[in-house]
């Protein structure tokens, strides 16, 4: 970057790191004339060492050059197309103030979506989302039913807690949500980290739960340092499934 005039770096840096479509026909033109340069400057490098300063300042020219014109080509073949993806999920699911809560459940703050009118549907996202990885199913659902979508403990705008996330704290979590904001039965459904959590708070508080959707649901949570179960002891118990259905 040091044959690069300072106000050209910004320009050059940003056209490195964004992705291009083909170039612009005013882009390759530039570069032509940036090369034409260079090559005058070649000829001129038989005149000896004011010769080879020129050619110097020739090939920092035609950098610059070709930096300039590849970051207007990329600002205007991707610029559009970001501005609209930034903005399509806004439109997609509009910012509302009756639309989105906060509850405290045990001295957490904890964030949720609601929209719409009817029986209740409540959907608990994968770990590392939030509610808004519902964003496309909120709006559709709505014209039927009435929709939460609530961020767990630690995820999304919901509190950062610092406690010992495992399984149990959701599902209590989820649990609490039904009984103090929906009140009444509803159908959980869950993907991911979401759909354990949806059978758990099935299998737990079963009057609260009209129904269950799993959406590539995660698998129990297993503690490396306890032997696993007998078969015997499995089938006494059973599944998580079978004992909400």
């Amino acid at each position: 970057m040091a044959g690069l005039a300072p106000s050209s770096v910004p320009a050059f840096a940003a056209a490195l790191h964004e992705p291009c479509l083909p170039m612009s026909v005013a882009s390759v033109a530039a570069l032509r004339t940036a090369g034409s340069g260079r090559r005058r400057g070649a000829g001129s490098q038989q005149t000896g060492l004011n010769g080879g300063r020129f050619l110097m300042m020739q090939r920092r020219e035609l950098v610059t050059k070709a930096g300039i014109a590849l970051a207007v080509s990329c600002s205007m073949a991707t610029s559009p197309a970001s501005a609209n993806g930034a903005a399509q999920g806004l439109e997609i699911l509009p910012f509302k103030a009756d639309g989105y809560n906060f509850w405290t459940w045990r001295g957490r703050r904890i964030h949720y979506v609601e929209q719409g009118a009817g029986r209740p549907v409540v959907l608990i996202h994968g770990f590392g989302a939030s509610a808004f990885h519902w964003r496309y199913n909120i709006p559709e659902l709505a014209k039927k039913y009435k929709v939460y979508a609530i961020d767990l403990l630690g995820f999304g705008w919901s509190e950062k807690a610092l406690v010992d996330y495992e399984a149990t704290i959701w599902m209590e979590q989820v649990s609490d949500f039904l009984r103090e904001i929906v009140k009444e039965p509803a159908v959980l459904v869950g993907n991911s980290l979401g759909g354990f959590t949806t059978l758990f708070t099935a299998t737990e508080v079963p009057e609260l739960v009209r129904g269950v959707v799993l959406l590539n649901s995660a698998g129990q949570f297993a503690d490396p340092n306890k032997p696993a179960a007998a078969p015997a002891e499995e089938e006494e118990g059973g599944s998580a499934l079978s004992r909400c259905t």
